[in-house]
Parts: C-alpha cells; structure tokens; sequence
C-alpha cells in the first residue's frame, strides 16, 4: 500500500480520535479513569487536533506551488500535530494508579471497560504523527 494511502487513513483515524476524547471528556465528571482531566488539556486537545487537521488536508490537497502546499504549512500541520499527541498522551494520565489514603478507585463509563480505548487510540496517534512526519520528511505527501 503506498505511503500516500497510509496517511489519508491515519488522517482520517486521527480526526476520529481528536473528536471522541472530546466527546468522551466533555461530560460532566471528566469522563472515567482515576484522576479528572483539567479542562484546559482537552482544549488543547481539541484546538490543536482541529487546526492540525485543517491545516494538513489544505496541505494534502493543495498544490505544490500554492502557498498552501508549501513547507510551511506542512511543518505547521506537523507541529500541531506532535501538540494534539502529547497532550493525548498526557490525558492517559487518568489511568495511572492513585496511591494513599484519600486515592479513589477508577471511575467507569459507558465507552468501555478501562484505559484500552484511551491508550489505542493515543498510542496509535503517536503512530500516527510518525507516519506523518516519515512522509511529510522524504517528500512523499
């Protein structure tokens, strides 16, 4: 399958995740997993996934030499992209185990049964934005 393939897929994939953990995250109660998530990360999230998602297909459809197609915009598109998955990453944080005294158990939602939804899908963000820098590096995209 050719690279180009791959990274209409994973752009795809990754419009889907920005999108859920918003969803999942918005809800009252911060969604499950141990710890609350702080409001400001998911924005971080959701700002940075939606404009790294504009960003990227204008540069995936515009041509070369437009101002859209060029490096700049590529390189924006990519640094978005690295902000929208370490935040991801971050937001993992709810599954860690809490310790002592006052540590609570983890809370459970409707989405599934723990992290596994959480870590498919920012660990294949991360996946992901490799690809996508791999392609956008040798010129492939």
């Amino acid at each position: 399958m050719p690279i180009e393939v791959v990274v209409y897929i994973l752009t795809a994939l990754a419009a889907v995740v920005v999108v859920l953990t918003r969803l999942r995250l918005s809800k009252e109660g911060g969604g499950a997993g141990r710890v609350s998530v702080g409001s400001s990360l998911l924005n971080i999230h959701t700002g940075a996934g939606g404009l790294a998602l504009i960003v990227w297909i204008v540069y995936l459809l515009a041509a070369e030499d437009t101002p859209f197609g060029g490096e700049i915009a590529g390189i924006v598109a990519i640094a978005l992209w690295w902000l929208v998955t370490i935040a991801g990453l971050l937001i993992l944080v709810r599954w860690l185990p809490s310790k002592g005294r006052h540590a609570t158990s983890a809370v459970q939602d409707s989405w599934s049964e723990g992290p596994g939804l959480s870590v498919l899908a920012h660990v294949g963000m991360l996946v992901g934005v490799v690809v996508f820098t791999f392609a956008y590096a040798v010129g492939s995209v």
